[in-house]
């Protein structure tokens, strides 16, 4: 099957992406910088990504309220219109189907946000339209991402964090929240494709460094942020993953809330844990972590860390494991030492 090509692939050819393959896509990996340049830019200056790749469901009518407040895990009525929401959908066993931002735009207006490879699977579990390949979504993210971005509308630049709201610009509507996936401060701007590289000018003008799929992955590990196909899948669930705040107990139900109660009751299985290397080494998906000669887990993720200089990574692991615990990481045939590590492995931006 054909990867599909974002609304603005030539551009980031002109830009000097080098294109990959990466959920039915062909995104960004890097730019010319490369993805250190890239991450240490997100963490000290301002970057933009491209992540059109994930889906927008346009759920808009009465009773989109009810319907998504049945269908995923978090409580809507935490929040009101004008709010974005960090939400799950869960299969009636408890796993992760996906993990998704809800932007909630008016009373029955709202943008719904899966992960590219899932889009399909909202949509069937929702009644909205997948509007994906109408508009671009740019992430704006680092210390001086809103600073920047007033240079080019100040309007985007108001944001606040978890807000959303609309704007028209060049007669087309942008919609625009403050989120994003670094662990950073930032905006993600959801353009129709008309004026979608417009605003990608405006941000280059700016002084907005462009930064690829390298550059989030480990700015996200960084921050500690479960990955669907990671952290996150259908063999995992909300708690196992350190989550269990995106489950509205409170509601009268939500798909998978009789499996959450068994779950919660029994006590989740494994464990979100944190690890250092002791060198430069990246840590990578897979490697078993041991203690003493007996395996204790088995990496979800792993990468290096371009702020700590050493290789990191997260697993879920069946036992609750002290912070400063040495362990050994088999990697590539040799073993690694390493130590458990306190989570997220860069404080995040307040």
């Amino acid at each position: 099957m054909t990867n599909r090509r974002p609304f603005l692939y030539e551009k980031h050819l002109s830009l000097g992406a080098k294109m990959v393959p990466f959920g039915g896509w062909e995104m960004p990996l890097s730019y010319e910088s490369g993805t250190v340049a890239e991450h240490l830019a997100c963490r000290r200056d301002a970057v933009f990504f491209d992540v059109s790749h994930l889906g927008t469901v346009r759920c808009d009518g009465p009773g989109m309220f009810d319907s998504i407040q049945l269908a995923l895990t978090n409580d809507l009525r935490k929040i009101e219109p004008g709010r974005a929401q960090y939400t799950h959908l869960l299969n009636e066993a408890g796993f992760v189907v996906d993990d998704i931002i809800v932007w909630w735009m008016s009373p029955t207006e709202f943008d719904v946000m899966p992960n590219a490879s899932n889009t399909t699977g909202v949509t069937a579990a929702l009644p909205g339209v997948d509007i994906t390949n109408e508009r671009c979504v740019l992430a704006v993210q680092g210390p001086a991402a809103l600073s920047k971005l007033a240079l080019f509308d100040e309007r985007f630049a108001s944001v606040g964090r978890f807000r959303v709201q609309r704007f028209s610009f060049n007669g087309a509507e942008v919609r625009v929240a403050g989120t994003g996936y670094t662990g950073e401060r930032g905006v993600e701007i959801s353009a129709p494709n008309e004026v979608a590289e417009q605003i990608l000018d405006g941000l280059v003008e700016a002084g907005i460094h462009p930064a690829g799929l390298g550059a989030r992955d480990t700015l996200r590990l960084e921050a500690a942020l479960p990955l669907y196909g990671h952290e996150l899948s259908l063999s995992s669930t909300s708690l196992e993953a350190g989550l269990g705040w995106v489950l509205g107990l409170e509601k009268d139900n939500f798909v998978g809330k009789a499996a959450v109660l068994r779950e919660i009751a029994d006590g989740p299985k494994r464990r979100l844990t944190g690890l250092l290397s002791t060198n430069r080494q990246p840590l990578r998906e897979g490697a078993e972590v041991s203690i003493d000669g007996s395996v204790v887990g088995t990496l979800s993720s792993g990468n290096y860390s371009p702020i700590l200089e050493r290789g990191i990574g997260l697993g879920l692991f069946n036992e609750l494991i002290p912070v400063g615990t040495a362990v050994s990481i088999a990697l590539r045939g040799r073993e690694i030492d390493g130590v458990i590590s306190t989570l997220p492995f860069v404080e995040k931006a307040k």
